[in-house]
């Protein structure tokens, strides 16, 4: 019948739903029937048909692929219908004969059924029902519709269940690797596998005395079953996001971590790869073995990723109860910016790799990543805010901690943000606007990206002090260990800082990094009682000690004209001591005495430090990873190696810097590390150097005697072999090949080899591994059943060398404030030398202020806040400098501003204060307060003209000043600002136009005071002779 006479048809549902849209409707009549248009149906011809099954009702997850060839799929159409007794219209399903070679019954072909039947006897009856209703379908009349019932045999679940577990090629779950790549080489396929997926076949016809009857809508006949729309990976990676909402999550599967959904679309966009739509959700992919370079990548642009792995082994699910499920994934791992630490972010590829600057595509740590905490609260009665800080950087081990009043500016809180130097804040979500400007003025300084700070915004009842202090309590009650903090110290801190720590511990149990913060040690206060010199947010800014103004990068600052360390410790101490400096006497004249040693000494013992300090890990880093348990086998390798190197060439040092070191600080620092360093040693020798860098936990310890489950473990693995070997005496016998011995294949163990000339004397119980066209290769019985065993233990024997390697990483962090004391002493070393080599040269750093547009600020207000700041802080002993103050406003709100804020230096604070301006009026105050103020200024040569003015054109040209750059006592008389202008190359036309308006506002300036002058002498004037004299003077 051709097409365009097609009729009404009842369809075949008893197995076409199986492959997932097989008997579906067409495109025309689909609206109608209630189903979601399959674009990919009408290239069924010539592609591939997949089996399906359901999750729901149980069946395994399971494809086939059965391919039909020179034959095509008749459309089949579905009306609605109404049924008796029901008003509305209902899809019916009907089925018609066709010409043209079509498939009778929109079901399958005859040639595909014999091929199903091959598959498994068990599906015999199954087929034999569908071949009856085929053979009934040809017996009827083509001019006369024939309603058949559909049929499913009662034993379909059973039947189904053994043809997928008999197809060759299957796997225990959904090939999806597989699959990504032929649907990306086949775009058709793709297409195709999307509409099966997607389809939803769930509808059943009956025959009754020739009417049409829908079948009753009962969820337990065997013909009405209910498919998933998702696959049952879909379905764990919808429970676990639904778990973890806010985070980027990467699913390890097989060779290679995915992507899906929303996550997949961010992570194709960071990480500049290809996002394509599987199945039900849009994903991409990254190799295994990139995993750190990618996470890294999306962890420097803000994310917070969660890294999902298999819990279960391929061999050892095999002899489990759930052998036919899907594998088992849990979250791993969890990371910030605050929180890189572990096996999956570690860039360290090989231990050469130090050496050789390895992994150049892996986005580096900044130098501090501080994890900082912020709690407000407000004091009703003093109606004054309070702030609380706890800063953690669970990287290195280290923990800030303050509490302070502060005002509307924050200027309190944005000096302890810049000299902690956060990359990632964790703040209440209730979170006052004041300080969310401060932050969000702060992360937009940096020109770059990667530079700004994460917030994280956390559910405010975290931070009320009675959720805190339990969570605090809790915390430090249970599980005490050695070195820890007590519940009695912690809990005399200051309420805003409770208020911080609780939350804090909550965060970071979530990345189980919570262990840095039970250190007695570990905890630092950052108020001026330290022993270091308090510096302002505008001290920091200004004299851009930290950070430059221009881009906010350390280029340019002062400490990036000091640091020239060699170690990436000694650089994060150096910033300390830049950001605080020493107040103490004592503490000074060490550092002094230590580093004009270093300049004026010869000695070969500091070279030989100094070459010691070249080149080395970030050992500080590296032994807090440790701490955390979370280190991999070569940088564990690689940090003990080095520790161990450091204190045998240190202890080789030692008669030499007791006999040519005189600092008292550098002999203290150089003599104890050697002994700090000592423990290393032992660890050292443990470990197999080959094993270790190669990350080979089996073969990782080279003596076993401490390590008893792991020597009985290898004993029944040697059991196992040795069962193996002695079974080739039966295989030769067999054979008759007295020289026959086991080959491995593509990682297949101990096969036997035969040439297939010989194959007849094969067993028939031999398992068949592998063939060429000269030979084959099996495995008896009994390798069969070894081999699964051997296996097993062999994935036993992983699992437990992770546990002993856990338990290893607990043993060396006992030792942790131990050697965090001996790298400590390294870095004090390492920053010493560095300002030994400046002191050799001659560096200069510029200062100025500027507007601060993100917190809505202009110039002008920047500098009175500023000012207010120093006003209330400054004392005695403070140094205050101030440049143009009162610029930004007319200039005699301006002078009146100046003056008033340095009269009351003068008068009341009296500190010793440097203050430029460019008001003459304040030079004044020297002679007001002769013993407590001076005058100077900047030297300067003046020279004539260049050009004279001319009569005709008008023209001036501004004299030109040479900078003598020395300070000279004495006020300048005048202002040349027309000659910096000269100097910035402005043009001429503009500096001739700026020159005459200088000296006609000179002249118009000199005029008033001269009139002034004037009146005020003839106001004086009481009698005739001194008018006339007056009068004479002025004539």
């Amino acid at each position: 019948m051709p097409k365009s006479a097609k009729k009404p048809c009842t369809t075949q549902t008893s197995i076409s739903r199986y492959f997932g849209g097989l008997s579906s409707s067409s495109s025309s009549s689909r609206p109608q029937c209630g189903i979601k248009p399959n674009p990919a149906e009408h290239r069924l011809s010539r592609g591939k048909l997949k089996l399906s099954s359901s999750d729901e009702d149980g069946l395994p997850s399971k494809r086939t692929k059965l391919a039909v060839k020179d034959r095509q799929v008749e459309d089949v159409q579905c009306e609605p219908r109404p049924s008796q007794g029901d008003k509305e219209a209902k899809p019916t399903l009907s089925r018609g004969g066709g010409g043209g070679g079509g498939v009778k019954g929109g079901g399958l072909c005859s040639s595909t059924l014999e091929k199903l039947k091959g598959f498994s006897c068990m599906a015999d009856p199954f087929l034999r029902a569908i071949q009856d209703e085929t053979k009934m379908d040809d017996s009827s009349s083509s001019s006369k519709i024939s309603n058949t019932r559909s049929f499913v045999s009662p034993s379909f679940r059973d039947s189904h269940q053994q043809i997928s577990n008999t197809l060759p090629g299957t796997e225990k779950e959904w090939d999806y690797e597989t699959q990504d790549h032929k649907e990306e080489e086949d775009p058709e396929l793709a297409a195709t596998n999307q509409g099966f997926c997607l389809s939803k076949i769930t509808r059943s016809a009956g025959r009754d005395g020739g009417k049409v009857a829908e079948s009753p809508s009962d969820s337990s006949a065997p013909c009405r079953r209910s498919r998933s729309t998702y696959t049952p990976l879909e379905q764990q990676v919808m429970e676990l996001k639904q778990q973890q909402k806010d985070v980027l999550l990467a699913v390890e599967c097989g060779y290679k971590y995915r992507f899906f959904g929303e996550d997949a679309e961010i992570a194709a966009k960071e990480l500049n790869i290809t996002c394509h739509l599987d199945h039900n959700f849009m994903t991409c992919s990254i190799p295994t073995h990139r995993l750190f370079v990618h996470v890294r990548r999306l962890v420097s642009h803000g994310h917070k990723v969660g890294v999902v792995k298999q819990t279960e082994t391929s061999a050892l699910k095999a002899s489990g109860t759930n052998r036919n499920a899907l594998f088992t994934r849990q979250l791993s791992a969890l990371y910030t910016k605050s929180t890189l630490v572990g096996e999956d972010v570690n860039p360290v590829c090989r231990v050469a790799d130090v050496e050789e600057r390895g992994c150049a595509d892996v986005v580096s740590d900044p130098p501090d990543s501080f994890l900082l905490c912020i709690s407000e609260s407000w004091d009703k009665v003093k109606k004054q805010l309070s702030v609380g800080v706890v800063a953690v950087q669970p990287s290195t081990g280290d923990v800030l901690l303050d509490c302070f009043p502060d005002g509307p500016s924050r200027s309190e809180l944005e000096s302890r943000i810049l000299r902690i130097n956060p990359v990632e804040v964790l703040v209440p979500s209730d979170l006052s606007e004041q300080t969310s400007k401060l932050l969000l003025s702060i992360a937009n300084a940096s020109a770059q990206t990667d530079d700004r700070i994460r917030v994280e915004r956390r559910d405010s009842a975290e931070f009320e002090f009675t959720s805190a202090m339990n969570t605090v309590v809790k915390f430090y009650c249970h599980t005490p260990e050695k070195d820890s903090r007590s519940l009695s110290s912690v809990a005399s801190f200051d309420s805003p800082v409770i208020c911080c720590l609780g939350p804090l511990i909550q965060y970071l149990q979530e990345f189980n990094l919570e262990r840095v913060l039970r250190n007695e040690s570990s905890f630092r206060h950052l108020s001026s009682e330290s022993g270091g010199m308090k510096l302002s947010a505008a001290t920091l800014r200004n004299l851009e000690i930290l950070n430059n103004q221009t881009d906010g990068s350390v280029r340019g600052s002062l400490l990036w004209v000091l640091d020239h360390t060699r170690t990436p410790f000694g650089r994060r101490l150096l910033r300390k001591w830049v950001s605080q400096p020493l107040t103490e006497p004592q503490c000074i004249a060490e550092r002094q005495d230590a580093v004009q040693e270093m300049m004026e000494s010869d000695s070969i013992t500091l070279n030989s430090i100094r070459s010691l300090l070249s080149h080395l890990p970030d050992l500080e880093r590296g032994i807090c990873s440790i701490y955390h348990g979370k280190s991999s086998t070569q940088e564990f390798f690689l940090i003990c190696s080095s520790l161990s190197r450091l204190g045998l060439e240190l202890q080789a040092l030692l008669p030499a810097v007791q006999l040519q070191i005189r600092s008292s600080l550098l002999r203290s620092l150089l003599l104890d590390t050697p002994d700090l360093l000592a423990p290393a040693h032992g660890f050292l020798k443990v470990l197999n150097e080959k094993a270790a860098k190669l990350g080979n936990k089996t073969e990782l310890f080279s003596d076993l005697s401490g390590f008893p489950m792991l020597q009985e473990r290898m004993s029944q693995i040697q059991s196992v072999l040795a069962e193996i070997q002695a079974h080739r005496k039966d295989v030769r016998l067999v054979l008759k090949a007295p020289a026959l011995d086991y080959v491995t294949v593509s990682g297949q163990e101990f096969l036997i080899e035969v040439k297939n000339s010989s194959s007849s004397i094969v067993p028939p119980d031999w398992v068949k591994i592998s063939s060429t066209k000269t030979v084959s290769r099996y495995h008896s019985p009994f390798l069969v059943e070894r081999y699964k065993k051997l296996q097993q233990l062999r994935e036993q024997l992983l699992l437990d060398c992770q546990r002993e390697w856990t338990r290893f990483l607990d043993q060396f962090g006992e030792h942790y404030h131990t050697m965090k004391r001996a790298i400590s002493h390294l870095a004090t070393t390492d920053c010493l030398l560095s300002l030994a080599e400046v002191a050799k040269q001659g560096n200069y750093c510029r200062m100025g202020a500027s507007d601060n547009i993100f917190k809505g600020r202009s110039t002008f207000m920047e500098e009175l806040t500023e000012a207010s700041e120093i006003i209330s802080q400054a004392t005695e002993r403070s140094l205050v400098i101030l440049d143009e103050l009162g610029r930004g406003t007319s200039t005699h709100d301006g002078i009146a501003i100046a003056y008033a804020t340095l009269e009351y230096f003068i008068k009341d604070v009296k500190s010793f204060t440097l203050f430029v301006t460019h008001y003459p009026p304040l030079c004044e105050l020297e002679q007001v307060y002769p013993q407590h103020v001076s005058n100077f200024h900047m030297a300067f040569l003046l020279n004539e003209p260049d050009v004279t003015t001319d009569a005709d054109d008008g023209e001036i040209q501004p004299e030109f000043i040479t900078f003598l750059y020395q300070l000279t006592e004495g006020a300048a008389g005048r202002s040349y600002g027309l000659n910096v202008a000269r100097l910035a190359d402005v043009p001429d036309p503009i500096l001739h136009t700026a020159s005459c308006k200088a000296q006609e506002l000179e002249h118009m300036v000199n005029a008033r005071r001269k009139y002034q002058k004037l009146l005020s002498a003839l106001w004086s004037i009481c009698d005739k002779s001194s008018l006339e004299k007056w009068l004479q003077s002025n004539s």
